[in-house]
């Protein structure tokens, strides 16, 4: 690889199209992966589908994959890591460091980060909501899973539940934790769970306890009234402060904010609605990489409105969740601009013929 080349730090859905535009553009491509396998935390959390379309979420980054992998110009390190860097635009140095202890050393003229986000550990400070202590309080990611395998039950009895709640803004818009911002997806992949799993379980009452529904763009057209009108789920908003167990059955205790009544409800699930905090593999790259970070991590892109993927440092670039927040669309689009610009980048230094 020359210093012509693009290094892509991450192969999620953002570090996936950004290798392939760059590629299309006729660069040759980087592309290092942490984990074993491409596709990021939708693939290794086992999502199910992906809101908006519903498109299975294996189909969809399998794609994806396929069009990586067979590339001519994109090579692959799975199971890598960058473990030094140091250059400037169009010289850029990167040690590689594979699972093995292999170091391989690599050229770029520009780099894309990719590193994407984790879902937040609601037992790390939320213990009024007992995700270590009951079984039956589980995740967004965990209910993904089970309606991948097109088995949605409780975790405690296998037995299909009669009622299920959804709890939002857990690990988001929470000052007490640090974590002010919104995660800005939450809200549709929740209502797209809640009708899955109506769909699933059509004897299940679900719930959704919300601050605010916050459904943007189309999401608000083709989820969220489906989910009421069609799928019957109930929205409640709410506040809720506890839960405990009565019997063999959970218990949710807080307040209906509508009615501004107290609420006590039994229910078989509670699913606990995490946001996303910053990657451990986007804090470190971005400090490695000597890039802006904002107080929570994720990388800072520029402040101009029209350029949304430059970083602090010229000739590095992010994409998708790495930046914040971000559903597969942001991603897509910032990888696709991300890629543009890095290639450009490198070619007003040394123009090409066409």
């Amino acid at each position: 690889m020359s210093d012509e080349s693009v290094l892509v730090i991450g192969g999620g859905p953002a570090g996936l199209e950004a290798a392939r535009g760059a590629a299309d553009l006729g660069s040759e491509v980087i592309l290092v992966e942490q984990r074993a396998r491409l596709g990021g935390t939708p693939d290794s959390a086992g999502y199910s589908a992906f809101a908006l379309d519903h498109r299975p979420a294996q189909e969809v980054l399998e794609i994806a994959r396929q069009a990586v992998l067979t590339h001519p110009l994109v090579r692959v390190h799975l199971e890598t890591e960058v473990s030094s860097f140091a250059g400037e635009l169009g010289s850029f140095r990167a040690t590689l460091k594979a699972a093995d202890g292999t170091l391989t050393e690599v050229s770029c003229g520009a780099v894309i980060i990719a590193t994407g986000f984790d879902h937040f550990d609601p037992g790390r400070e939320t213990q009024s909501y007992g995700y270590y202590e009951f079984e039956d309080v589980i995740t967004l990611v965990d209910a993904e899973r089970m309606l991948q395998a097109k088995n949605f039950v409780r975790p405690s009895t296998g037995e299909p539940p009669k009622q299920v709640c959804f709890i939002q803004c857990v690990g988001s818009r929470d000052r007490r934790i640090g974590n002010e911002y919104c995660s800005k997806v939450c809200c549709g992949v929740a209502t797209k769970e809640a009708s899955e799993i109506r769909e699933l379980v059509p004897d299940c009452r679900v719930f959704i306890f919300y601050i605010d529904m916050r459904m943007y763009g189309f999401w608000e057209d083709r989820i969220y009234w489906k989910a009421q009108e069609q799928d019957h789920v109930n929205f409640v908003r709410g506040i809720v402060t506890e839960i405990t167990r009565r019997g063999d059955r959970l218990v949710i205790k807080g307040e209906d904010t509508t009615m501004n009544r107290p609420m006590e409800i039994p229910m078989d699930v509670v699913v606990l609605s995490v946001g996303m905090v910053p990657s451990e593999g986007t804090k470190a790259v971005g400090k490695m990489l000597g890039v802006a970070q904002d107080k929570h991590g994720f990388i800072v892109p520029s402040e101009s409105a029209l350029d949304t993927v430059a970083t602090s440092v010229p000739g590095i670039y992010v994409a998708g969740a790495a930046a914040g927040p971000k559903d597969l669309d942001d991603c897509v689009s910032m990888a696709g601009s991300a890629a543009m610009k890095a290639v450009a980048a490198l070619r007003r230094r040394s123009p090409v013929s066409v």
